[in-house]
């Protein structure tokens, strides 16, 4: 039987002759079996790739599952209850922990008793600034003379304060191979005022891990050094570790890098700090050139993760990484490193102050080193001046540049000149202690040619008296006059600094220098 199709048909496909109707369907039934097979290989490789996906995220939440379990978290009921309270920006304070922990196989790298009591050889505060694309690191040198609050001991109970301790002490407290960094986390709170939000321990391995995973670190040394310069007690020099100039160092040579005290500058371990920043801004460079993303970041955390002890709030990869992400906005450049003021006072180190209270104000306030607002709120550019502080007429200091010293024993009353000074205009280059602290009316020193500037800056400080000086420029040192119209019984905190004091600033380092820039460590 002949079916005939009431639809128009298909023109014919070749020249000459018409097509017929039997000859136009089995054309179509063609091109269906083309689209069936067609729409078969697209579902088989639609399936391939769901597949592959699904095995992916197998895969991920395997291995995120494997670097939760290499995780180790400290008891935070060691934490003191005094703490400083949450600062309002959002701001983080990261306090990082070198241990030099024999266990877990590290005395393979260090040497060393394997049953020896944990202590911290390096420990630096990083602040991330609100606007997260701020960072600075404060070094904390191990002998400095602190006071260590109560801390939890293993049984339970708590030590009583202990006055004129050397930081590094802190983690010792207890006496335990592993060491105890709620003390330490205890003791910075209570030094700086400023609240620790995370505390991460790096131990040998780790931090040999973390070097080899980025493929080396490039570091510069001022002259060669020698297994004796690592080892003192030897009694011949050794082989050769380290040949003068820069290089790239990973593994166990990184980590005797970064131990080496002798042989190099001064032997100090304030020079050893130096060469340590250099060292972080380096692995900061090589992290960065790899590229800030879940995918680059895994190995990292998988080295990481099996030789570090963290607080509750980091216990996971995902709390890590996600960590780790926040600072991709952070430029080399505007991440720094210094130092916590010091000087030497004896055999150890003491804390130079009002530097140091000015420079944890400075953080509490998400100022940079250079004075900048990076505390990610929009500001008017005055600075409200602090309680009690009197209202001299408005002065503009446009154009010129003034250094303050104070001149009183009135912690942080530097830093509040300095601010005043800021709102009227004036440049301030830096804070500083005066060479005496009994200056009872407030000095407006000034170079030549800098007189008529001088009387501009004096009209910001009532009362105060102007001196010629051979120097150049000019200096204001505070006396008691302003401390007692400034408010001096408020406490340094309420200030809003403006810049960091002066010696702490020129002894930055930022992550982007050169690794031989300043090669004299101590």
């Amino acid at each position: 039987m002949t079916v005939t199709s009431t639809r128009r048909a298909a023109p014919p496909r070749h020249r000459g002759g018409g097509g017929t109707g039997r000859g136009g369907g089995g054309a179509r039934a063609a091109a269906r079996e083309r689209r069936r097979r067609r729409g078969r290989r697209v579902r088989l490789a639609l399936g391939f790739c769901l597949s592959l996906l699904v095995l992916a995220a197998a895969g991920a939440g395997w291995l995120y599952l494997r670097l939760d379990g290499n995780i180790t978290t400290f008891d935070s009921g060691g934490l003191s209850d005094n703490r400083p309270a949450a600062g309002s920006s959002k701001g983080e304070n990261v306090l990082v922990i070198g241990s030099d922990s024999r266990t877990d196989g590290n005395a393979a790298l260090g040497g060393g008793d394997k049953t020896a009591i944990g202590r911290s050889d390096t420990t630096f505060l990083l602040h991330v600034y609100a606007d997260h694309r701020h960072a600075l690191a404060v070094s904390i040198p191990r002998d400095t003379l602190v006071t260590v609050p109560p801390c939890k001991l293993p049984n339970g109970s708590w030590t009583g304060t202990q006055t004129d301790t050397m930081f590094n002490a802190a983690f010792s407290v207890g006496e335990t191979d592993k060491g105890n960094p709620a003390c330490t986390q205890n003791t910075v709170e209570r030094l700086t005022g400023l609240r620790v939000d995370h505390t991460v321990v790096v131990d040998f391995k780790g931090f040999a891990a973390l070097t080899q995973v980025v493929g080396g670190v490039k570091v510069c040394l001022p002259n060669d050094v020698y297994d004796k310069d690592l080892s003192p007690n030897r009694a011949t020099r050794g082989k050769l570790l380290f040949r003068k100039g820069e290089q790239t160092v990973s593994g166990k040579k990184a980590l005797d890098y970064v131990r080496i005290r002798h042989g190099i500058g001064d032997g100090s371990d304030i020079g050893r700090i130096k060469r340590q920043q250099a060292f972080v801004a380096s692995l900061l460079k090589e992290v960065r050139s790899n590229g800030l993303t879940p995918t680059k970041l895994l190995p990292l955390a998988e080295a990481a993760t099996k030789s570090l002890t963290v607080d509750a709030g980091l216990g996971s990869a995902d709390k890590l990484i996600s960590f780790a992400m926040s600072l991709k906005d952070i430029d080399l450049h505007n991440t720094k490193f210094v130092t916590l003021p010091w000087r030497y006072q004896g055999a150890r180190v003491a804390i130079v102050q009002p530097d140091a209270d000015e420079l944890f104000a400075a953080l509490r306030a998400d100022r940079t080193i250079d004075g900048k607002n990076a505390s990610g709120k929009k500001t008017s550019g005055a600075t409200p001046s602090p309680p009690g502080a009197s209202s001299p007429a408005p002065v503009s200091g446009a154009g010129i540049d003034v250094t303050v010293y104070n001149g009183t024993t009135v912690t942080g009353l530097g830093a509040r000149a300095a601010a005043q000074l800021t709102a009227d205009g004036f440049t301030v280059t830096g804070t500083a202690t005066a060479g005496s602290q009994d200056h009872v009316t407030t000095l407006v020193e000034y170079g030549a040619g800098e007189e008529s500037r001088a009387h501009t800056v004096a009209e910001a400080f009532p009362g105060a008296e102007l001196e010629p000086v051979t120097a150049a420029g000019i200096n204001v040192v505070l006396g008691q006059s302003y401390a007692d119209t400034a408010g001096s019984a408020a406490p340094a905190a309420s200030a809003t600094p403006t810049a960091l004091p002066t010696e702490v600033a020129q002894g930055a380092r930022s992550a982007d220098d050169n690794p031989c820039a300043n090669l004299t460590y101590g």
